[in-house]
């Protein structure tokens, strides 16, 4: 009697889910019958919508079914697994061989010595195979508290606002752990950038977190910062960046929490505009004293961060750095690859020269001035992988920042829904039910194993090409695919000029004791 009253309750149950079921088709076809907006839901009502819902997921299907690993842009299935695999302290090798097409134009040949550099029990990479600093000294003989980065590879520029506090917090927790600098962002100094780290603080044309109650630029706020908080190391300023150079922005009221508010120094209720342009300064003589003048007040190294295009201005930048003795102490050169910043397509796709081509531009002129020894050269534009970075420094660069790459350690999945605040990971939202399933201590600890990673296996390929310190590669070590007959041209063959040698190079073991020109910054305490 029993199993009947179960079917019969069942059979009930079902006869209503089917009811509910009819109802509501019956509701979109009405809907969509009536619709005069789009086209396809009026003349195929109801079946029109999976059109739309195809289009919705599009992206996730190419991404994990569709796409093969070399396909997908901005990263591929094989960079983000690569990424992934190191940040977890998985196996990130592969097998059988390379699925690379090695005739492709741009593909990095990088040339190993018949006799690798002999990496002995004794030496300091032996013993620490992690241990990479910048060969260079930032701000060195110039400022008071002058700064040779701990980490060859550091977190760029991304803002608590456009990360959630969850994300900025388990970056700075792994920099910590890692020795990297964290770059704060134009969004100003938060309490998340603030868990151990060397901090470099960055700021734009809103001046957040250095304005005063105008929006102008406030030397007593940036000394504050600089004063209250010892782990700040340098002070960069932005005068563009690669996603989108020469365009300024808003921040809508809506998105502005009395957080947000108090950290940027903005009023609550009010769009909060950024410039195209800067208040402080119109030209690149004001730029060069708006720069003394910070380094001057706070004692640190200042730097300049820039997307690269008409070169008059960085001739004329150069020049006046030559004849005075003024000037940045390092200079950023942020790819038109574009980066975590939304942006129009116009300006994502075709403003700014591509990270390669930019900075062989800027290099060379510092080169005709006799100033790359002085100046430190940050590079940016998906770098964060070590045949990538490499190839940088062969070209010049002394620093690498990473941005995306440092998202995916921490969990991004290329979902590119950075600009909606939908981030599914909790890395680019401030919803605070997304951000919670982003475990900081957790991601801290991947962001310091993708670190550790990566400068392991620049030192590795440094090694196999007979060199002790990357700093040490040159143009001539390094080779590109042209791709037309299947043709090679080394680094200084395609960009026409050699990198300048480091003059002050020094040993691995004089830089793991170095104590001078500010020593390894505050984070020389990380652990491999």
């Amino acid at each position: 009697m029993q199993h009947i009253i179960d079917y019969i309750t069942s059979i009930h149950w079902l006869f209503w889910l089917l009811v509910i079921f009819l109802i509501a088709v019956i509701i979109m076809f009405i809907q969509d019958i009536t619709n005069r907006k789009s086209t396809i839901r009026n003349n195929f009502p109801v079946i029109g919508r999976l059109r739309y819902l195809l289009e919705s997921v599009g992206p996730e299907l190419r991404q994990y079914i569709v796409a093969n690993n070399r396909d997908e842009l901005p990263f591929n299935r094989g960079q983000r697994s690569w990424i992934y695999a190191s940040s977890k302290k998985e196996n990130n090798y592969q097998g059988f061989g390379s699925d690379k097409d090695f005739n492709d134009p741009g593909h990095i040949f990088i040339n190993p010595a018949m006799i690798p550099f002999p990496m002995k029990p004794g030496h300091t990479n032996y013993d620490d195979p992690y241990f990479l600093p910048c060969a260079k000294v930032m701000g060195g003989g110039r400022r008071k508290r002058p700064f040779r980065p701990y980490s060859i590879l550091n977190i760029s520029a991304m803002s608590f606002g456009s990360l959630s506090a969850n994300a900025v917090s388990a970056l700075n927790m792994g920099a910590d752990k890692a020795g990297c600098w964290h770059n704060t962002g134009e969004g100003s100094l938060s309490p998340y950038h603030s868990h151990g780290s060397d901090v470099v603080f960055h700021f734009g044309t809103g001046y957040f977190g250095c304005r005063n109650d105008e929006g102008k630029f406030s030397m007593e706020k940036m000394v504050e910062v600089c004063e209250k908080n010892d782990f700040v190391r340098a002070v960069e300023v932005k005068l563009s960046q690669g996603a989108k150079p020469g365009k300024g922005g808003v921040l809508p009221a809506k998105k502005i929490t009395e957080e947000i508010a108090r950290i940027r120094n903005v009023p609550m209720g009010q769009d909060v505009l950024s410039p195209a342009f800067h208040s402080a300064f119109s030209n690149i003589p004001e730029l060069v004293d708006f720069v003394e003048s910070i380094a001057e007040s706070t004692g640190l190294p200042v730097g300049i961060k820039s997307a690269v295009g008409k070169m008059e201005m960085w001739d004329e930048l150069a020049k006046i750095m030559s004849e005075t003795g003024k000037g940045p102490d390092f200079i950023t050169v942020d790819g038109g690859e574009g980066g975590t910043g939304a942006a129009p397509p116009s300006f994502a796709d075709h403003v700014a020269l591509p990270f390669n081509y930019g900075f062989a531009n800027v290099y060379k002129i510092f080169q005709k001035y006799n100033l790359t020894d002085r100046v430190v050269f940050i590079g940016a534009g998906k770098l964060g992988f070590p045949a990538n970075g490499l190839k940088a420094m062969a070209m010049g660069v002394d620093v690498i920042n990473v941005a995306r790459e440092a998202m995916m350690a921490i969990g991004c999945i290329q979902a590119q829904e950075c600009h909606t605040n939908i981030c599914p990971v909790g890395v680019a939202t401030q919803n605070k039910w997304l951000e919670s399933g982003l475990n900081p201590k957790n991601k801290s600890e991947r962001f310091f194993n993708y670190v550790k990673t990566y400068r392991k296996e620049m030192l590795e390929i440094t090694h196999a090409c007979g060199y002790e310190h990357p700093a040490q590669m040159t143009m001539d070590d390094v080779d590109v695919s042209m791709g037309d007959n299947n043709q090679t041209q080394t680094l200084s063959q395609a960009y026409r000029y050699s990198k300048t040698p480091v003059a002050s190079l020094m040993s691995m073991a004089d830089l793991k004791n170095c104590t001078h020109m500010g020593g390894l910054g505050k984070s020389n305490k990380a652990k491999a």
